[in-house]
């Protein structure tokens, strides 16, 4: 079966213009990884590459440079500046210094990225620990960055000079806890998002395709937050888009399909943001092990309607534990909500295209 769903997609990707609903209906049931064809498709699916190929080439061609110089106005500008300004000490001057107060000081935008940096950091760190691919350095690291001409300040360096002045702070004062410690970052999920995109790209067996993986991963990213940002956005909240209205979808969509979970649920005051919260915002990334994350998200991304299929596959997932959940106490329930115990994805998406075709 294997190989014939591979023929399938090398015919569907063979043509100068991508038929995007064949295509859509053969990533449905999983991409193969051979060959590249995931990390392509999803490129497609995510609305980065067009659907003519021979536009391909110039394409992404401009899409590597406008990325290359994102890096140069957001990363290597400022750093080299301060290490300009560092080097004349003219950054400390009577009207600007560190512990000016004005929120317009550069010192204080400085601090500020500061804290966002070690907040990522700490993310990235935490991300997948247990898998050597995220643990080991990057084959195609990235050329700017590392070009020694460069005499700046990096992110990392960055990163380790501002954790040891934290430190130093902390055993200052011991007994009070210094803020950088505790920062609350409003882009925790974030890394749970894009580590699966990456990891797609990078593993791609094409190297001209892995050598410009986090470029690609860039852009495939933001296109899927922006689809996604409404969740994110506080204000939006109680609008039909907002991440309450979605996570009370599942419940509604529940209430339909088996109304006695429904009720249980309801009845032990088990609310939906308890758990959905997480499953809607990282789309399943922390529900279950990578590869299966990545099927999800095969499915996930093939669906016109990306985001009200999460839904089905939110609600197949109660349905598929009821017994267990109609059995359980609150406790025991909370808890099965908060560690998912099916681990066959398989199983899940067969239940939420059920559920859909029936709806």
């Amino acid at each position: 079966k294997s190989s014939r769903h591979y023929g399938e997609f090398k015919v569907a990707l063979g043509g100068e213009n991508i038929n995007l609903k064949t295509l859509r209906e053969l990533c449905f049931n999983g991409i193969p990884f051979e060959g590249g064809i995931r990390a392509l498709c999803w490129k497609i699916l995510l609305n980065y590459l067009p659907l003519d190929q021979t536009l391909w080439e110039s394409f992404l061609k401009k899409q590597r440079e406008v990325y290359s110089q994102f890096l140069k106005e957001m990363i290597i500008q400022p750093g080299i500046a301060k290490a300009n300004l560092g080097l004349s000490r003219e950054d400390v001057t009577m009207e600007d210094h560190p512990l000016n107060p004005n929120p317009d000081s550069r010192w204080n935008t400085y601090f500020k990225d500061n804290e966002i940096l070690l907040q990522i950091d700490k993310d990235v760190r935490r991300l997948y620990p247990d898998m050597a691919f995220f643990q080991r350095p990057t084959e195609y690291p990235c050329q700017l960055i590392l070009d020694p001409q460069n005499d700046y300040e990096t992110l990392r360096r960055r990163v380790e000079q501002t954790t040891l002045k934290a430190q130093t702070v902390n055993r200052n004062r011991s007994g009070v806890t210094n803020k950088i410690n505790r920062v609350s970052s409003p882009n925790s999920g974030m890394n749970e998002i894009v580590g699966p995109i990456y990891y797609t790209f990078a593993t791609d067996p094409n190297s001209e395709w892995k050598e410009h993986a986090e470029a690609d991963t860039f852009f495939c990213f933001t296109n899927l937050m922006s689809e996604n940002r409404d969740n994110f956005i506080k204000s939006l909240d109680d609008s039909q888009c907002g991440i309450t209205y979605k996570m009370e979808s599942v419940y509604s969509m529940l209430k339909d399909k088996d109304l006695e979970l429904y009720l249980k649920l309801e009845e032990q005051n088990i609310k939906p943001q308890y758990f959905t919260f997480r499953w809607l915002t990282l789309l399943l990334s922390q529900e279950f092990l990578l590869p299966d994350v990545i099927r999800i998200w095969d499915t996930l991304f093939s669906d016109q309607d990306r985001f009200h299929f999460l839904i089905l596959v939110c609600c197949a997932m109660l349905i598929l534990i009821r017994d267990s959940l109609l059995a359980g106490d609150f406790t025991v329930n909370m808890r099965l909500l908060q560690d998912y115990p099916i681990s066959d994805v398989h199983t899940i998406l067969t239940k939420a295209k059920e559920l859909q075709d029936n709806s």
